[in-house]
């Protein structure tokens, strides 16, 4: 069979070309699929092909269904592209074969500002899921091709962020920062002790955020070993798990967040007819958080006041507020509570129940941002996609919402302020081929950069929860797989760093679960997308960094996430 070429022309002319040649061989995506893998077939020699000791972490191509790899290298003598690949899809081999043709001989700047609008123009992703998948790993492929490029003209000597690299056997850090993060997995074996003891003599019981700073979740891991009445989660279930220790016999709660938290586990206790249980704040002073006061502001009045006078009004608040504040609202206008795992569904809901409904969400800025953000993407979806979101909902519905979806304009988080253009800027040229992850209450950029990974399979945005979920589900998916040179998968962390400790422990158990049962080579890093604004120096020789700023509130500035620094029950 002899074979057409894309030789010519620049990078975008030769991508073009290729679309065109995928389209034009046959009506259908069976059709175009199969001219792939004829082409994969027909491809020359082996140095066509990128060899097995090319195939590795750098090459790997995140987010493909099948094993595959791409290399794009600078010609030292020409200062063109040099593009080689490798995959056990035939499918994905041929398609492999021409991005490599197209980038090929191109100027890095060229490939650079090659755009993945190519792929969908070849209509092989319009049907079925699998074809959608087969779509995503197809642009997945070029990101990580570009992504190469970046790293080769920064020249920057290794990548720019901290982080933790996870294996069964060990942990694992790169740079200060992470290494800082590193030293609380294993805290101190008599504080462990001294903790167990105090809580179980005295029938104490310790819920604690996912936000919690990493030294104290050290201690507290460490310590749930020994003594169950431990739990570190999102602020959805702190409550009900205080709940269920005291229904096992704990006689006081210990809750370790911010006020708010305290406040909720208090009312739900005393709900669940138990009001003489003790509920304890872990300092005496004020633990609160920049939301929080923003709702108790004269700009948040006036704006209930006007959401008040709309008809089919309905106001959902974040959980990040005080009781009275929520109360307060409610006496103007109907109020649910949410929090960042439901406030997606909560909207919906609302919009399904209520005809016309117009929603006021607040204080959270960001996150009423990035709630508009997804509802926007999701018009774009198929009505199936969006049934998976709420199956009262389609594609018409969801426009219908939108313009009756308003947020409050001025109420923004300090801590997840730090997710600033430097650092998306940073993310999106290193780290455009790892899985990106995004907390509700990041600012926009950072959730678009999560969003536009999400659409290509490769990235997560929602709660603390679905963050670890989804960190632990794309880990289990190597696992499975258990290719034969090992795997490395790549986190980028957008949300507060205390939620390393609970994800590291996490996946190592199921690495050496995996170890155990004869499958190695299986490792996750997580990337800490640090500001410059977030770590302190200490002038110590040993620790020079350390996550947060001088002072501050209730959340500390960790690397662009948050921690308690008053809740250093290990200190």
């Amino acid at each position: 069979m002899t074979r057409e070429t894309t030789t010519g022309g620049s990078v975008r002319e030769r991508a073009s070309a290729a679309s065109a040649r995928v389209r034009d061989a046959g009506a259908s995506v069976a059709d175009r699929v199969k001219w792939l893998i004829a082409l994969a077939r027909t491809r020359g020699g082996d140095d066509a092909w990128l060899d097995e000791d090319g195939r590795n972490a750098t090459t790997r191509v995140m987010g493909c269904a099948s094993a595959s790899w791409i290399e794009a290298v600078v010609d030292e003598a020409s200062g063109r592209v040099r593009a080689r690949c490798a995959s056990e899809s035939d499918a994905t081999r041929g398609y492999g074969t021409l991005l490599c043709e197209a980038l090929s001989g191109g100027t890095v700047d060229e490939c650079l500002e090659l755009g993945d609008d190519f792929v969908d123009a070849m209509e092989i992703g319009i049907g079925s899921k699998v074809e959608k998948s087969r779509t995503n790993g197809f642009k997945n492929m070029l990101e990580t091709a570009k992504k190469q490029l970046r790293t080769l003209r920064a020249d920057a000597g290794g990548d720019p962020f901290p982080s933790l690299i996870v294996t069964a056997d060990e942990v694992r850090s790169r740079g200060s920062f992470a290494a800082s993060q590193a030293s609380y997995l294993e805290p101190d074996a008599g504080k462990v002790k001294a903790l167990v003891e105090a809580l179980s003599t005295k029938k104490i019981g310790i819920v604690a955020h996912f936000y919690m700073d990493p030294e104290v979740q050290g201690i507290l891991m460490a310590a749930k070993a020994s003594y169950p009445h431990i739990a570190i989660s999102d602020s959805l279930v702190m409550a009900d798990l205080a709940v269920k220790m005291v229904e096992d016999g704990c006689e006081t709660i210990g809750v370790l967040g911010v006020d708010f938290m305290s406040e909720n586990v208090r009312a739900i206790i005393d709900e669940a007819g138990h009001a003489d249980a003790k509920v304890y704040r872990m300092a005496a002073e004020d633990i609160g958080c920049s939301l929080a006061e923003a709702a108790q502001s004269e700009s948040y009045d006036s704006y209930l006041e006007d959401a008040s006078k709309t008809k089919n009004s309905v106001h959902v608040i974040y959980i990040n507020t005080g009781l009275d504040t929520k109360a307060a609202a409610n006496a103007k206008i109907p109020t649910i509570t949410c929090t960042s795992s439901n406030v997606v569904a909560t909207v919906l809901q609302a919009a399904a129940q209520i005809p016309d409904v117009h929603v006021f969400y607040g204080p959270d800025t960001y996150m009423g941002g990035n709630l508009a953000e997804l509802l926007r993407r999701m018009t774009t979806w198929d009505d199936e996609d969006i049934k998976a979101m709420h199956p009262a909902h389609d594609t018409e519905t969801v426009k219908a919402l939108l313009p009756r979806l308003k947020y409050f304009n001025d109420g923004t988080c300090m801590v997840h302020d730090m997710f600033g253009e430097d650092v998306c800027n940073t993310v999106r040229a290193f780290y455009g081929d790892a899985y990106q992850t995004a907390h509700f209450e990041v600012p926009g950029e950072m959730f678009k950069l999560a969003m536009e990974a999400k659409d290509r399979g490769l990235g997560v945005v929602g709660s603390t929860q679905n963050i670890l979920d989804y960190t632990c589900a794309r880990v289990d998916e190597a696992i499975e797989r258990a290719l034969p040179e090992g795997e490395r998968l790549r986190f980028v962390l957008g949300t507060e760093t205390g939620m390393v400790t609970s994800i590291v422990r996490a996946v190592q158990a199921r690495l050496r679960a995996a170890r155990d049962a004869g499958v190695r080579g299986v490792e996750a890093e997580i990337v800490f997308p640090v500001s410059a604004d977030a770590i302190t120096a200490t002038g110590d020789a040993e620790i020079p960094v350390v996550p947060g700023v001088v002072a501050g509130e209730g959340c500390s500035l960790d690397g662009g996430g948050a921690a308690f620094p008053d809740l250093k029950m290990n200190s």
